[in-house]
C-alpha cells in the first residue's frame, strides 16, 4: 500500500524539533507500507522578509528524515487575509506538487484538520482514494470556533474516510462536528521507552550539574500562554518563598519566551529557561526532576506527559483535553482546573514534595511505544481502505498483503486528462464550488490555481 502523508507539522532541516510525535509515529508506520510524506511549508509573496515565514526560503526541497524521503512543498498561504480560502489553497498547491509523481497514492493522510486534513480529503476525492485525517487538539478545540474556518473545517472531517483522533475528548469534539462516531478511531501517541525510562534522578541532575540536593519542578513545551508556560511561573512564584529548596526548569522555546524570561527574572536563578534542546536533553531534565508540571489551556493527548510518565516521574496538569485519560490514578498525579492558580501552587509543593516509586509509575502507566501506536494508526488506514485490521503485535511480514494494491498514475494520460496545470485549475473550481466555503467563486478558484503555479 502507498500512503500519501500530507502536513505541516513535520520538521524539516530549519526546525529539527517541530512535532517529534509525528515524526517518530510516521517513521514506526512506515515500516509498514510505502509512505510518501509531504512535510509541507506555508508560503506567500514577500514571505523570505518577515523572519517568522523565512523558512519557506531556506528549507530544502528534499531530505530524508529517519530513513523516511520527506518532500517540503510549499503551499500559498494568506496569513489573516482570506482563511476560508488556505484550504484550497493548500489542495491546489499539493495537487501540481503530486502530479509530478509517480506511482499515486492508494490512500492520501492529512495530519491536522485544516488545511492539511481538508486539503487530504479534497485530493483523495479528485483521486478516488480514501482519506484519513488525523486530528491533534487545537485543529479541533480552537480552529472550530473561528467562523471563516469552521465550515471548511467540518466539511473535511465529515467527508474524510475515517479521522483519526488522539484523545477520547478531542474524538467527541470531531463528533460534535458531525462525523459519526463509527467512522472515528482513538490512536494514542507513542513513546520512545528506549529514551524514556526510569533513571536514576541523582545521576541525570549530576549530568546536568545541578545540585543534588534541590527539588525540580519541570515544564517542557512550547513557551506559550496558551500552553501554560506563564501560569506555571506565576504558580511557582507564589510558592517559592516558603520552598527555598525548590526550583523551576522550563525546557523550550516559543513566541512567549521573552515574556517567559521576564516573568522569572525577579525570581533569580530559581526558574531556569533552557530554550530548545534535543531530545536526548530533554529525557535527561525528564529524569533529574521530581514532577512534571504542564497547565496548558488546551491539548490533544500531549506527548511530554507520556515520555514523563514512561520515566516515572509524576505530572501535574491541567484538566483539559486527553490529560485525563492519561492521568487515570491519583498515583500517577494531580489534575488542576484551568486558570486556579493557587490549586497549582499546592499541587506543585505536593508532587515535588511527596516520595514516591518511579519502576511504579512507569509500571502504572503502562505507556505505548510508537510502534504500537503505529499499528493502531495503519489499521485506521486499512479500515478505510475496507480491509481488515491486523492483529496486535503483527509480524510485519503480515503486511505484505497491504502491498498489493494497484498503482496507479496521476497526470496526463492517467484518467485525469490534460496538463498538471490544466489539473490544478479544475481542481480548485472544483475545491471551491463544492467544499462550502464561505466566499467561494469562480474568480477565486482561478486565483487559487494560478497562485499555486506560480509556486513553481
Amino acid at each position: 500500500m502507498r500512503i500519501l502523508l500530507i502536513t505541516k507539522i513535520f520538521p524539516n532541516e530549519m526546525n529539527p524539533g517541530q512535532a517529534p510525535y509525528n515524526r517518530r509515529q510516521f517513521a514506526a508506520l512506515s515500516r509498514y507500507c510505502d509512505l510518501d510524506v509531504f512535510a509541507t511549508i506555508p508560503w506567500f509573496p514577500g514571505a523570505s522578509r518577515f523572519s517568522r515565514w523565512a523558512i519557506s526560503t531556506r528549507a530544502p526541497r528534499e531530505e530524508v528524515i529517519d530513513g523516511m524521503p520527506v518532500r517540503h512543498p510549499r503551499f500559498l498561504y494568506l496569513p489573516r487575509v482570506a482563511p476560508y480560502l488556505n484550504g484550497p489553497l493548500y489542495a491546489a498547491s499539493m495537487l501540481v506538487e503530486l502530479t509530478r509523481r509517480h506511482p499515486a497514492p492508494d490512500v492520501i493522510v492529512g495530519s491536522f484538520a485544516y488545511p492539511d486534513g481538508f486539503a487530504a480529503v479534497c485530493l483523495a476525492e479528485l483521486l478516488g482514494v480514501p482519506s484519513v485525517v488525523k486530528v491533534h487538539g487545537s485543529d479541533v478545540d480552537v480552529l472550530s470556533q473561528q467562523p471563516a474556518v469552521r465550515p471548511a473545517l467540518s466539511w473535511g472531517l465529515r467527508r474524510a474516510t475515517r479521522v483519526v483522533a488522539v484523545s477520547r475528548p478531542l474524538a467527541e469534539g470531531v463528533h460534535a462536528l458531525g462525523v459519526p462516531r463509527d467512522r472515528i478511531d482513538v490512536v494514542m501517541n507513542g513513546v520512545d521507552r528506549g529514551v524514556f525510562r526510569p533513571r536514576d534522578r541523582g545521576e541525570a541532575r549530576a549530568a546536568l550539574g545541578r545540585p543534588a540536593g534541590r527539588r525540580t519542578l519541570l515544564y517542557v513545551g512550547h513557551l506559550l500562554r496558551d500552553k501554560g508556560a506563564l501560569d506555571a511561573i506565576a504558580a511557582f512564584a507564589r510558592i517559592a518563598p516558603a520552598h527555598p529548596d525548590l526550583d523551576l526548569v522550563l525546557v523550550g522555546g516559543g513566541a512567549d519566551e521573552p515574556a517567559c524570561r521576564a516573568a522569572a527574572a525577579p525570581l533569580g536563578g530559581r526558574v531556569v529557561v533552557t530554550g530548545h534542546l534535543p531530545h536526548a536533553d530533554v529525557a535527561r531534565w525528564v529524569a533529574a526532576c521530581d514532577a512534571l508540571v504542564l497547565p496548558s489551556h488546551h491539548e490533544g493527548t500531549p506527548n511530554v506527559v507520556i515520555e514523563a510518565l514512561a520515566s516515572g516521574r509524576r505530572v501535574v496538569a491541567t484538566r483539559v483535553g486527553g490529560i485525563p485519560d492519561v492521568l487515570k490514578s491519583p498515583e500517577l498525579g494531580e489534575l488542576v482546573t484551568l486558570g486556579d492558580l493557587p490549586a497549582l501552587s499546592a499541587a506543585m509543593v505536593r508532587a515535588a514534595s511527596t516520595p514516591y516509586d518511579p519502576d511504579r509509575i512507569a509500571a502504572l502507566a503502562g505507556c505505548s511505544g510508537w510502534d504500537e501506536s503505529a499499528l493502531s494508526l495503519f489499521n485506521a488506514i486499512l479500515v478505510a481502505r475496507g480491509e481488515r485490521p491486523l492483529p496486535a503485535a503483527a509480524p510485519l511480514q503480515a503486511t505484505e498483503a497491504a502491498f498489493s494494491g494497484r498503482r496507479r498514475t496521476v497526470g496526463p494520460g492517467s484518467g485525469g486528462g490534460g496538463s498538471p496545470r490544466g489539473i490544478a485549475a479544475r481542481a480548485a473550481q472544483k475545491l471551491l464550488a463544492s467544499s462550502g466555503v464561505h466566499g467561494g467563486s469562480g474568480a477565486h478558484a482561478s486565483s487559487a490555481a494560478s497562485s499555486s503555479r506560480a509556486l513553481w
